[in-house]
């Protein structure tokens, strides 16, 4: 969540910041701005009436100790008075916090400083390139059809199951997504993250907590349980950033805690509300994925270094498998809504003959941190302060796949199998049936 101090300390840097992201919020801004002065106002004009009424209980028992019945009534007739104007005042600051709260809750991370400023994707700079891309002798081919004239990939019978962009793994297929993920476990625990197999359901206000709510529900795919009489609205979660990075909500963390990371496989549910007509084809865009989530918990003056590193580990996935891939960072207009810097990890389709991302790393601040309450102490008895978050993917394990396959394959139409990955998949090659 924004930080409303900052918005009345600094209003230019923040509206500045929200203008450099494309602007779309600035009227979302001045209405929380026009908001919160309101409700410092009448706060004020409430603080004024519980002094009042204090003031005034005190004189009444001065009053009485003085056998003054004439002032003592006169003064309790104007405690009663004060006592209707107050409880109509708290009422109403009340309404208008809650009215400050979700307008806070509706704005964008403010852009670090460093963040390139630009209007597109467009204005995003490429930092670092990997590997070359290989060169075939022949035109490759989509993942999509690969995996189908190798038996390995089944969209249709996702689809028959479950719909559109929902995918089904046979056999070899099966097999190499459990060896990508199990890989890329065992490569993050080697570099230091603690395992986690969370829930794939949450309840709102974790995924209020790390922005989800309520700026994107209609990307969630949403259940509905009941306990007796009590009816509870759970979520799919959308990635591991969800559990993992909720795990210190409400929670006041010792310096010697931090750093915190942390890595999980799971499932992953998205509606795609706003995709509608792309990437339609193979596992590109679809509604279930799974994917390998790094999160991050840090000090404030931790958390840029800790983004090079985790954009680092998640590189690591790509290099240690041999594929191509650059690392961008994206400018202001092309942040997430909870980034206030990102770096994204794309990796070469030679059937597109273009990059496609395949993790995205960002540092969140104390945006997530705010919405959780989730703080650390310098020292036993210093004041908490709020802890810096960052995540990012670990990565995309069915955009892995599509990218093994495309990069990997042969023109016999069987698919090499990364070197690293072979001790996983028992086997060098996936070929062709003859």
């Amino acid at each position: 969540m924004i930080d409303i101090s900052l918005v009345r300390k600094d209003p230019e840097r923040v509206r500045k910041g929200i203008k450099d992201r494309g602007g779309r919020y600035l009227p979302a801004f001045e209405e929380l701005a026009a908001q919160d002065s309101r409700h410092r106002a009448l706060l004020a004009e409430v603080e004024q009436l519980r002094a009042r009424r204090n003031s005034s209980s005190q004189a009444i028992g001065k009053a009485k100790a003085a056998k003054n019945e004439a002032e003592a009534a006169r003064l309790m007739a104007e405690v009663a008075g004060l006592k209707g104007d107050l409880s109509a005042g708290e009422e109403s600051l009340a309404t208008l916090s809650e009215a400050v709260r979700q307008a806070a809750l509706g704005l964008p991370n403010v852009p670090h400083e460093s963040v390139p400023i630009g209007t597109s994707e467009a204005d995003n700079k490429t930092l670092r390139v990997g590997r070359a891309m290989s060169e075939y002798g022949f035109k490759p081919l989509d993942h999509q059809s690969l995996g189908e004239r190798l038996h390995i990939l089944d969209m249709a019978a996702g689809a028959k199951l479950a719909g559109s962009r929902f995918a089904l793994w046979r056999g070899a297929g099966a097999r190499l997504m459990r060896s990508i993920i199990s890989f890329q476990l065992d490569l993050h625990s080697r570099a230091g993250y603690q395992e986690i197999w969370p829930p794939s359901l949450a309840r709102p206000e974790i995924l209020e907590g790390t922005g989800q709510l309520p700026k994107f529900e209609a990307d969630l795919y949403k259940t509905v349980t009941t306990e007796g009489d009590k009816r509870h609205d759970l979520f799919l979660i959308p990635t591991a950033e969800v559990p993992l990075t909720n795990l210190v909500r409400e929670q006041i963390l010792s310096a010697q805690a931090l750093p915190m990371k942390l890595t999980a496989y799971t499932p992953c549910f998205r509606q795609e509300a706003g995709s509608y007509g792309k990437d339609v084809r193979g596992l590109i865009r679809n509604h279930q994925f799974d994917k390998v989530e790094l999160v991050w918990i840090t000090k404030p003056e931790e958390s840029l270094s800790a983004l090079e590193q985790l954009a680092r580990d998640a590189e690591a996935v790509l290099q240690a498998l041999e594929l191509p891939c650059r690392v961008i960072e994206l400018c202001t207009a092309d942040l997430g809504f909870a980034s206030r810097k990102t770096y994204d990890l794309e990796v070469w389709m030679p059937s597109e003959r273009r990059y496609r991302e395949i993790s995205s790393c960002s540092d969140c601040g104390d945006f997530q941190a705010r919405r959780m309450n989730a703080r650390f102490r310098r020292e036993a008895k210093a004041p908490p302060e709020f802890v810096h978050t960052l995540n990012g993917s670990g990565v995309a394990v069915g955009r892995l796949f599509a990218a093994i396959l495309e990069n990997f394959q042969r023109q016999d139409g069987g698919v090499a199998i990364p070197k690293a990955l072979v001790p996983y998949f028992g086997a060098e090659s996936i070929d062709p049936a003859v």
